[in-house]
């Protein structure tokens, strides 16, 4: 039975339900609906402990926290630790919301071209739903410090749930909260309205479809446009505060110079792939030499980063040439150590299985007990079994774990040669932590890898057996291009795993080692709860996110596009 059957039709409000949820379009929203009630949990869930927290911590980085919360400082905190880069990041996002904005105003003209439509009436409820959608995150905002000032209004007092309740209802009713409350709960309602007129008057089973599409557009065009007028508010400022103290400030030349360096490297991307589709040599050969150009030009412009590095902050920059240290010195050997054992493996060899489990024993084992029986292994002491190793092969005892001199420079000492302090490479200390790592997740690539091999077709492998090709062809050509899409899953997991590397770093690391394997990860924890700095502290971590974001889309444009799927 039609469930419209059921709504009741002899009074006004039954008769529109019926118009509404009747028919061949009420069929349709009525699936919309239920879609929506069914992921409706999961979407809280992910809201609560997913995006709230986010945007908590983007709350605390734009504020002088210390233990409490004081003055809402804007873009300072990440002002101290990347200089006047946060200023170019922040005009970079406003721009990119708009341009977000674009790409589906586009996608929408392309879908109304396909399907010979005129949905622009809806760019009215579009805009309301963005508007209520903004109003509500308004009074989030405004409901937000109101509640965590709940924690000051309890000093001294007897801590009773009554009280908590008692409070937490006058934060909810406070000056500038209630009447935001209800700004938003009209604009919501307003909104709902307008939805549900546009689908009684323009009948079209994708009206809902356009109508989220349109609010997204309002609401990131809205978002950019803040964002950017906000940013060059507070570059004004910054030169304002610069003429008052009579220092120099290069605030706008580098923003435009370093963004000009990164459209022109963009450009010489975009220009490259451009080349591949060529079908003479002259035009292949201007665009490569074009190519050259917007790179030598874009290379020249962003020279200017060193220099706002340089007054950025000192301890982040070093723990972020840390981490770096750590990337490279573990994903490229792990990878490879994991595609020679699974390769090995694969064979079928007597007692294959059992080195299997054993390579992948440290995986399942927990890290912090595995890095603390490392870290006697590694142990400065001459008993230590690495350094009796050492003596074994003739060598002297090292401090490992302790040690915070460059691996390079320590090499250099022991042939006598003066290595410069820019090449003296991570510090020894930082190079058992690397030892570890690739011990850690060599057996769980090796697995995955395992797995890959298992999807390639012996046919394939028959084939250019009968060719005449050896293992090394079949391995170069065969093998390895198949293996495409697990190295770059590998790949992608292991690089945005060791920049958010914690647990066995925080274990392993020493004091003597002077801060050379303190990555990226441990300076933002020893921000947040050494030194209480918990605005700045959560400005790092979302500078990390950024560092990690543009790493994923880098290792997606060079690495992706060369996945064979078969």
């Amino acid at each position: 039975m039609n469930s419209s059957s059921t709504i009741p039709a002899g009074n006004p409000v039954g008769s529109w339900l019926q118009r509404t949820f009747g028919g061949r379009r009420g069929r349709v929203l009525r699936e919309y609906l239920t879609g929506y009630l069914f992921i409706a949990p999961a979407t809280f869930l992910v809201f609560l402990f997913g995006i709230f927290p986010v945007g908590f911590a983007l709350y605390v980085s734009l504020f002088k926290w210390r233990l409490v919360r004081t003055d809402f400082i804007g873009l300072d905190n990440f002002v101290k630790a990347i200089d006047n880069l946060a200023y170019l990041m922040a005009f970079i996002l406003g721009l990119g919301a708009i341009g977000f904005a674009i790409v589906i105003i586009q996608r929408i003209r392309k879908k109304v071209r396909e399907h010979d439509e005129r949905p622009w009436l809806l760019l009215a409820p579009g805009f309301l739903l963005a508007t209520a959608t903004a109003s509500f995150l308004r009074w989030t905002v405004l409901l937000l410090p109101e509640v965590l000032d709940i924690a000051s209004k309890i000093i001294g007092v007897e801590k009773t749930q009554a009280l908590f309740y008692s409070l937490l209802a006058e934060a909810f009713k406070s000056e500038s909260v209630l009447p935001a409350f209800w700004v938003s709960l009209i604009l919501i309602m307003i909104a709902l309205v307008s939805t549900l007129l546009a689908q009684r008057f323009y009948r079209n089973e994708r009206n809902l479809e356009y109508q989220i599409q349109f609010a997204i557009t309002w609401f990131f065009l809205a978002a950019g446009a803040g964002l950017l007028t906000y940013t060059y508010s507070e570059v004004v400022d910054a030169y304002r505060l610069a003429l008052e103290t009579g220092s120099m400030i290069q605030l706008w030349p580098q923003i435009i110079t370093i963004a000009t360096g990164v459209l022109l490297l963009v450009a010489a991307w975009f220009v490259w792939r451009s080349a591949e589709g060529q079908a003479s040599n002259r035009a292949f050969w201007f665009r490569i030499v074009a190519t050259l150009v917007l790179l030598v030009g874009g290379w020249l412009l962003i020279g200017e980063i060193p220099a706002v590095v340089a007054a950025g902050d000192e301890d982040m920059w070093q723990g972020l040439k840390v981490t770096i240290f750590y990337s490279l010195g573990t994903v490229p050997f792990q990878l490879g150590i994991s595609l020679f054992l699974a390769v090995l493996l694969f064979q079928q060899l007597a007692g294959s299985e059992f080195f299997r489990m054993l390579f992948f024993l440290p995986y399942v084992t927990p890290f912090v007990a595995s890095a603390a029986v490392f870290r006697q292994m590694f142990s400065i002491r001459p008993q230590a079994p690495v350094n009796q190793l050492v003596q074994l092969l003739g060598g002297e005892s090292l401090r490992w774990i302790q040690e915070p001199i460059g691996v390079v420079t320590l090499i250099g000492e022991r042939l006598g040669i003066d290595v410069p302090t820019w090449a003296s490479g991570p510090s020894l200390a930082l190079v058992v932590v690397i030892l570890f790592s690739i011990w850690v997740y060599v057996g769980y690539d090796t697995v995955i890898y395992m797995a890959g091999l298992g999807n390639i077709s012996t046919e394939l492998i028959d084939a250019a057996e009968i060719d005449g090709a050896g293992r090394w062809q079949i391995f170069r050509y065969v093998i390895f291009p198949l293996l495409s899409p697990t190295t770059y899953f590998l790949s992608l997991i292991a690089i945005i795993g060791t920049f958010k590397a914690f647990s066995s770093i925080w274990v392993m690391r020493h004091e003597l080692a002077l801060g050379t394997v303190d990555t990226f990860s441990v300076m933002i924890f020893n921000e947040f709860f050494t030194k209480l700095q918990y605005g700045y502290a959560s400005a790092l971590a979302f500078v990390l996110f950024a560092i990690i974001l543009c790493l994923t889309i880098i290792n997606n444009r060079i690495q992706g596009s060369r996945v064979f799927y078969g």
